[in-house]
């Protein structure tokens, strides 16, 4: 069996640390997206691949650290309940992406410039 070339790659993945916890990274903007599209918790931790412990983790830490609640739920019952952003949620996701998107295009022109000096790998 012959082994597969990588060719090397770039990672660049904004965080923001609150203390010790991550307040918001990819994993949790995804989580907050996923909230957003399917307004339930359980249906946007499977739909990331999360145990619904660890959904709940993560909404607790999203929520604790910013001044205000991202993620606000109703219990279920005869209106049922469900999961949404809250405004400052929103804002938190867009403000995520808007930096996510910008320090990847920052870096693009020297990533390829520093990739380009790298040694390919195998799988």
């Amino acid at each position: 069996m012959t082994e597969k070339i990588v060719p090397p790659r770039l990672k660049v993945k904004v965080q923001v640390l609150v203390g010790e916890a991550i307040a918001i990274g990819p994993g949790k903007a995804d989580l907050l997206t996923a909230i957003a599209e399917t307004g339930s918790i359980a249906a946007a931790g499977r739909a990331l691949g999360l145990s619904y412990r660890r959904t709940r983790d993560m909404i607790d830490t999203l929520n604790a650290c910013w001044h205000e609640p991202l993620v606000s739920t109703a219990k279920g019952g005869r209106d049922g309940g469900g999961t949404a952003l809250t405004p400052a949620g929103q804002e938190v996701l867009k403000r995520y992406a808007d930096l996510d998107a910008a320090i990847r295009h920052a870096t693009r022109e020297c990533g390829e410039a520093l990739l380009s000096l790298a040694r390919a790998g195998t799988a």
